[in-house]
């Protein structure tokens, strides 16, 4: 008679677990030395809908940061502004745009039958091929894009035209959009046109299911899709699953990763952390409660508004706000207590806003040109 062999229980990951391992991938329990470009590769970009918080992210995670370095790749084409995971803007390599955005397109697809009965009678093929020419002679901000198809389709939804432009065809924010120390109105074109290459075919999603693993593992399926904007990627796990190893969280939900990727000990020490609105870490999952506290749902943001995020000993623990320098007033940056700090808790976060300040604006770290405020919620908000 045979034996059937015996097969342990995949272990249980407590959300401290889980958030100690992805605060490692996402390069925030210590700087990396590591390059601009490379960074941003490893995370599969960082979320953009602001100009401004990618300079923050990569601030908080590498080593020397200095903004510069993202802005030369900005100017250098080296990394674009473009429309792709959860359909919002992120900050991707070059190479990243080129795949990711086919990836995701089933998304964008999505979104524009949302808009479908406000295009009746409009040729969507004729529509993508007049916009990508009129883009690719020159960059044009949406206004100019919603101008040049109602010349075309007069009794069509202005909204709809330009929103059936931006999910049909790759496009990109050109620069000086998003560099740093420089303003720009924005400007589009399409990825192939501004990079000067094509778009590869709809890549198999599982290298970006491994990618992913990587940067915010250990993850469920839903976990996946919810970062992505995707679905039906339950079979690409299963898949993979010769590849991966399987835990499971407090709640019984399956959890998948790769077996070499870093799983610190749940005491490991964890910084203060200042991250802008909208940060990679605190929207990689569809159960957050790795880096929010259930008791703090919420409280980083309403709706597409959203607040910086203070993280202490790992989890979302203030708000925070920076008032850069003017008029010869100290840049300050406030901070709101969703949880007693504590003294020495008070002592970390004021260090890191330090050197925060010293980087991102003229501040010096000898005590001058910067003001650090801990302030109530009615005083944050208002």
């Amino acid at each position: 008679m045979a034996v059937k062999k015996k097969t342990s229980a995949p272990a249980v990951l407590s959300p401290r677990a889980l958030g100690r391992a992805t605060l490692e991938r996402q390069l925030l329990l210590r700087r990396a030395e590591m390059p601009a470009e490379e960074a941003i590769r490893h995370l599969v970009g960082l979320q953009a809908q602001n100009t401004r918080p990618p300079y923050f992210q990569l601030l908080a995670r590498l080593a020397g940061f200095d903004p510069a370095e993202l802005a030369a790749l900005m100017e250098s084409r080296e990394a674009v502004r473009i429309v792709t995971l959860r359909s919002t803007i992120h900050t991707h390599t070059a190479d990243d745009a080129l795949t990711l955005r086919p990836l995701v397109q089933e998304a964008r697809d999505r979104e524009l039958r949302i808009f479908r009965k406000r295009l009746v009678g409009v040729d969507l093929d004729r529509l993508r091929d007049i916009s990508r020419e009129y883009v690719e002679e020159a960059s044009r901000t949406p206004k100019e894009i919603r101008e040049r198809l109602l010349t075309e389709w007069p009794d069509a939804d202005p909204q709809a035209l330009s929103t059936a432009a931006r999910c049909l065809l790759p496009l990109v924010q050109v620069t000086p959009r998003g560099v740093w120390g420089k303003s720009g109105r924005v400007a589009l074109t399409t990825a192939e046109h501004w990079l000067a290459r094509p778009s590869g075919p709809v890549p198999a999603p599982d290298a970006t299911v491994l990618r992913y693993l990587g940067a915010f593992g250990p993850a469920s399926v839903r976990d996946m899709q919810s970062w992505a904007g995707l679905t039906r990627l339950a079979e690409v796990f299963d898949r993979l699953r010769p590849r991966l190893i399987t835990f499971r969280d407090e709640n019984g939900v399956e959890l998948f990763d790769l077996p070499d990727a870093p799983r610190p000990d749940e005491d490991t020490p964890a910084p203060p952390r200042f991250l802008p609105e909208f940060d990679n870490v605190l929207l990689g999952h569809a159960d957050r409660t790795r880096v929010i506290p259930p008791r703090f749902k919420g409280r980083n943001g309403v709706g597409n508004q959203s607040y910086g995020s203070v993280l202490a000993d790992g989890f979302l623990a203030a708000l925070w706000r920076l008032d850069a320098t003017r008029d010869g007033a100290p840049a300050t940056v406030t901070v709101q207590e969703l949880r007693p700090l504590g003294p020495a808790g008070r002592d970390a976060v004021t260090e890191e806003a330090v050197a925060l300040l010293s980087v991102m604006t003229r501040a010096t770290t000898d005590g001058s040109g910067y003001d650090i405020r801990f302030a109530s919620f009615v005083d944050f908000d208002g």
